[in-house]
């Protein structure tokens, strides 16, 4: 499996439709090929495959080109909050190369395509992107929105102050040189042995004003809890717990998930029987995930939650949460707030 096929957010595919639609290109045509209806865009809490956002990154590139610095432009769309509760894990970490530190380790929480290292020399830091298990038609576009989304996320943590010693890129040079120089502040190499954008590493040593250990902490802790409710179960099960999350708010029915999979429900529910699972558990699972991050999450009140779940009432959701957690989600929700 190539490093970048992880489950993300679906917000940088938000931004990437946004991108195409300012350059021309008609929302259809973006989300042509992803199965990601438009109206998913705008849900926080949707989740794709990383095939699904490069299949949208092949259709803007083939509409638009690459050789435009194109890229450049798109990585200064992916602010901090953009990276939900890992932005804020990195903008209260207690140094910039803390903060590149935690970003590496919840690197599955990103929408990083190249594969990210961090190398320290004496003075210097060097984050490099691995672009090898990339498509070749698509390498340039990826690694220009990439190391742009990593600079736009080091200012918004950090500042504006300069930092970047040097930037190499493995592809030749584009047309537009320029717009390199005015966004990183200096003139980049091409046709580089690597990709790597080299920072002067004193200034991320330096405390952050906003930092603040233990919102660090939390944050961490929803990161992980995030990445656990991604977690992909394989096989039939997988494909069953991915269509309950993309509809549960409707309270999808199994016979209408065993209908979009071309099967009966007798036979979904054996096929299920020889995973080791059921429709009922497969269910539970998403939305006690989706449970514990709306909580940690913005404030959605519980009837609020409840409805986002696919019950009919808050009755139902407070006593599913009791049997999972043995509180109510009210309790869970002050025990965050005093923690």
């Amino acid at each position: 499996m190539a490093g970048w096929d992880f489950r993300r957010s679906i917000t940088s595919m938000r931004l990437m439709t946004e991108l195409a639609v300012e350059h021309g290109v008609p929302q259809a045509v973006a989300l042509a090929g992803t199965r990601v209806r438009p109206e998913r865009l705008s849900d926080p809490n949707a989740v794709v495959d990383g095939e699904q956002e490069l299949r949208l990154i092949r259709n803007l590139v083939e509409a638009l080109g690459d050789d435009q610095a194109l890229g450049v432009a798109a990585g200064q769309r992916y602010h901090f909050t953009a990276f939900g509760a890992l932005g804020f894990a990195m903008v209260s970490s207690q140094t910039m190369r803390e903060a590149m530190s935690v970003g590496l380790r919840y690197i599955h929480l990103t929408f990083a395509f190249p594969q990210f290292g961090l190398e320290d020399d004496e003075d210097s830091s060097r984050v490099t992107l691995d672009d090898r298990d990339l498509p070749p038609d698509l390498r340039r576009f990826l690694v220009e929105r990439d190391a742009s989304a990593f600079v736009t996320l080091q200012r918004d943590i950090f500042g504006p102050q300069p930092v970047i010693r040097a930037l190499a890129f493995r592809f030749s040079a584009p047309a537009n040189v320029e717009a390199y120089r005015a966004f990183f502040g200096v003139t980049p190499s091409f046709n580089a042995p690597r990709n790597e954008v080299v920072l002067d590493r004193a200034p991320l040593e330096r405390r952050l004003p906003q930092a603040n250990e233990l919102a660090r902490q939390a944050a961490e802790e929803q990161c992980r809890r995030i990445l656990d409710s991604r977690s992909p179960r394989g096989g039939l099960a997988g494909k069953v717990r991915e269509r309950i999350a993309a509809r549960l708010s409707d309270g999808p029915t199994m016979r209408e998930i065993a209908e979009g999979l071309h099967m009966i429900p007798r036979t979904l529910r054996r096929r299920l029987q020889d995973e080791g699972t059921t429709y009922a558990e497969l269910r539970d699972e998403v939305r006690q995930a989706l449970a514990d991050e709306y909580l940690a999450g913005p404030r959605l009140s519980i009837d609020q939650i409840a409805t986002r779940l696919g019950y009919a009432e808050a009755t139902s959701f407070i006593n599913a949460f009791r049997r999972w957690h043995g509180v109510t989600p009210h309790a869970r929700r002050l025990g965050q707030r005093r923690a």
